[in-house]
């Protein structure tokens, strides 16, 4: 499938009108090749009747060019001083031209002008191994530590059949607050915010009170409350949701693994569904066939091959601040043109991977709770025949280079979870009207009104935990 159509599944919208057929593929091409406004004189010039047909598409377009300028919005003149600063001397044109075809500085050609990633200048310290490897390695010495102790904690308690264990009951806060006058008052203000589910990690998930009247999603693989309120003039609005849920560490042994694994059943529901493309970002090419079939080699069993799959990531794609989710058209094919990835980011390209050689894998998200690092946090599930789903951490892989946790994340997650998403891309419960924040998933939460979709610098959101405690 051509890159221009792509990119207009990149916010996961609903399908074409027959009338969009005609204009669609040359604006998908023009905002590809960074062509903005020659593509919004095409948006503006369509006939009153094609704009009343494809509203929600259209804005869906414009909001990836306006989302794409936020997110490369530095002069190259300023990122070079800022890179000058960060580097402690002057640097040379052949420099800043190397740099940016090693991926070390990240930008985009917009109406003809050069513009740097809005996070590049972190990221250049995070991603320049000749200047900073040292430093970086460093840095993550400490964060092995802090892993191997959650690890260690974990292991004093005793696994349940499913290999499930250190219970603990968690108690979480949730707020959104709108800006005051982000729309007029009187207006209905639409919000969903996530709730955990009911997994082999998470049980008796249950909400104990909401700031307005809620309604639990039903169906969808994004799990939210849904909650409205009327907007007053000069006041924020403020959602509410107080939740409990027991959550355990959850992990299975490679040797366990190997031990019970079982032949797939290629005719199950299960493996046809996770084995299968799903666009825009799990897509299974001739491409990502030959390269997952290149990593792991001559090796026949899925247990392993999977764990060089992740080895694979983990070794060759470090962690960095990401894009926009909705302005990439295929995320695991912009992993490999970027050379580097956040958690989301090579969550997908090792589910791809693991479906483009036959193995089960699908998505699941939502935030890692660990002491001084609450967070939106992505990652995996791999199905092995025989043992059922397991949690897997591409991106803790990248953190976790000790004896002790070689293998832990591949097939394990610690207690520090709260999953709300397993799946990406579908649709809400209740249905959200406008192209979402994040169309990916839904961890920071979403709002809307009839006017159309709020992005984030029109609202905050924050997550508390309460208490988590140990369920003796």
């Amino acid at each position: 499938m051509k890159r221009k159509i792509l990119l207009a599944s990149a916010l996961c919208v609903s399908a074409l009108s027959a009338g969009a057929q005609s204009w669609l593929g040359d604006v998908n091409q023009m905002i590809d090749e960074g062509a903005f406004a020659k593509a919004q004189v095409v948006l503006d010039g369509l006939l009153q009747s094609e704009k009343d047909a494809n509203k929600i598409r259209i804005d869906s377009l414009q909001q990836i060019m306006q989302r794409t300028r936020r997110d490369f919005s530095i002069n190259p003149a300023v990122g070079r001083l800022r890179i000058e600063d960060v580097v402690g001397r002057p640097v040379t044109d052949a420099e800043i031209e190397r740099w940016k075809l090693d991926k070390y500085i990240e930008y985009r050609m917009i109406d003809g002008q050069e513009w740097w990633f809005r996070r590049g200048i972190s990221n250049f310290r995070l991603l320049n191994r000749e200047l900073f490897a040292v430093a970086n390695e460093k840095s993550r010495h400490a964060d092995y530590a802090t892993t191997e102790k959650h690890y260690a904690q974990a292991m004093l308690t005793k696994a349940d059949r499913n290999g499930t264990r250190n219970w603990h009951h968690t108690n979480i806060t949730m707020s959104i607050d709108v800006d005051a006058d982000a729309v007029p008052a009187g207006e209905t203000l639409r919000v969903w915010m996530p709730l955990p589910y009911e997994n082999l990690r998470q049980r008796n998930v249950t909400l104990v009170k909401s700031s307005h009247p809620a309604t639990l999603s039903q169906g969808s693989v994004h799990h939210t409350v849904y909650m409205e309120a009327k907007a007053e003039a000069g006041k924020k609005t403020h959602f509410e949701i107080n939740y409990t849920y027991d959550v355990g560490e959850r992990h299975i042994p490679q040797s366990t693994m190997l031990k019970r694994l079982k032949p797939y059943d290629k005719q199950s529901a299960t493996y046809k569904r996770y084995t299968a493309s799903e666009f825009p970002h799990q897509v299974v090419t001739p491409q990502m066939q030959i390269l997952a079939k290149t990593i792991v080699g001559t090796e026949t069993n899925p247990v392993l091959q999977a764990s060089k799959i992740y080895d694979w990531i983990a070794g060759n794609f470090e962690w960095a601040g990401a894009r926009e989710y909705s302005t990439i058209p295929n995320i695991p094919e912009y992993v490999l043109h970027i050379q580097h990835g956040d958690c989301g980011q090579v969550a997908l390209l090792y589910i791809t991977l693991c479906r483009s050689i036959g193995i089960p894998a699908r998505w699941e998200s939502g935030w890692m709770l660990h002491p001084g690092e609450v967070n939106l946090h992505d990652w995996a599930e791999t199905y092995f025949e025989g043992i059922g789903w397991v949690p897997t951490d591409p991106s803790f892989g990248r953190g976790t280079r000790t004896e002790a946790l070689a293998d832990y994340y591949k097939s394990g997650l610690d207690v520090y979870r709260m999953a709300a998403n397993e799946g990406v891309c579908g649709d809400f419960s209740p249905k959200k009207t406008f192209v979402r924040s994040e169309t990916v998933d839904s961890q920071a939460g979403e709002v809307e009104w009839r006017g159309g979709n709020l992005e984030y610098s029109q609202w905050n959101y924050h997550l508390k935990i309460n208490s988590m405690e140990p369920i003796k």
